[in-house]
């Protein structure tokens, strides 16, 4: 049974037979499926907060495939993408899977074949939800230190003890534990490597 939380398979194929086909397959394994017919249908489509991946035809009516995956990825849409074709050649896998396609399925494909492709793409997009949910969540705790606590847990993370963390910040060693020991307990660091985790994979966006 599938919820509104369920995995989403998007297909865009402007064959009609191939689409239901594609939909019949995904149905054996109870995935959803929503189908489109042109490029443009998909594009005014809201990709729902849940695992989801893109099966995508390279030759379209309109916009192609590959139009389609580099207006994704300048919209910073991150979604796997299948690209299935009848008319495949070596040049256009390679600028598909330059462009970051997940895979690339030449018609007429194996059902397993397909199966396996969506499965991997939707493990990969999941792996992908919680990557970016877990450094969302370190950024808010992040953002919910003082500037003197940023300056401290930079200071943690470089190695300093809280006597030589006092020394830098001009204060009083007891002021300096308790600015550490808030920084831990805000950050839900247990200890002074895992903040330095932490730090590590806020980089990216601690340093703007």
């Amino acid at each position: 049974m599938t919820t509104l939380s369920s995995p989403m398979v998007f297909i865009v194929d402007d064959d009609e037979d191939m689409r239901l086909a594609m939909q019949r397959i995904l149905k054996t394994v109870k995935l959803r499926a929503e189908l489109f017919a042109t490029a443009q249908e998909f594009l005014q489509r809201n990709i729902p907060d849940v695992p989801s991946c893109l099966v995508l035809d390279v030759r379209l009516p309109g916009m192609g495939g590959l139009e389609v995956q580099q207006k994704l990825v300048e919209a910073g849409i991150n979604i796997p993408i299948i690209f299935i074709t009848a008319h495949g050649d070596i040049p256009m896998t390679v600028k598909a899977m330059k462009s970051g396609a997940f895979e690339f399925l030449t018609k007429p494909f194996r059902h397993q074949e397909f199966l396996d492709a969506i499965q991997l793409a939707l493990e990969r997009d999941q792996l992908s939800r919680r990557r970016r949910n877990a450094i969302a969540e370190l950024q808010e705790r992040y953002n919910g230190l003082t500037t003197r606590e940023r300056k401290v847990m930079d200071l943690v993370v470089s190695g300093m003890q809280t006597k030589q963390i006092a020394s830098e910040l001009g204060t009083s060693e007891i002021t300096a534990a308790v600015h550490r020991g808030s920084v831990m307990h805000k950050m839900q660091a247990g200890s002074p490597a895992e903040l330095g985790s932490m730090a590590e994979r806020l980089k990216p966006s601690a340093n703007r």
